[in-house]
């Protein structure tokens, strides 16, 4: 995984609350990953949602239709 150089920039807005995540402030690199996976990163859930590292887009759609 190479280096952001924005990743300190980044990390001032973002909203990921995993702790070891790898990829928190590498937006192309976690957006990446969770494509991959299926999923939709956590910065685009409302807080709480994010809160339960569910990333599945059926988790997504239910968060924001509240």
């Amino acid at each position: 995984m190479k280096e952001c150089v924005n990743r300190s920039e980044n990390l001032k807005s973002c909203g990921c609350t995993y702790p070891s995540c790898a990829r928190k402030g590498m937006c192309c690199e976690c957006i990446r990953h969770h494509r991959a996976n299926g999923e939709i990163p956590g910065c685009l859930f409302p807080r709480e949602a994010e809160k339960t590292y569910d990333r599945s887009v059926k988790k997504f759609v239910e968060s924001v239709r509240k």
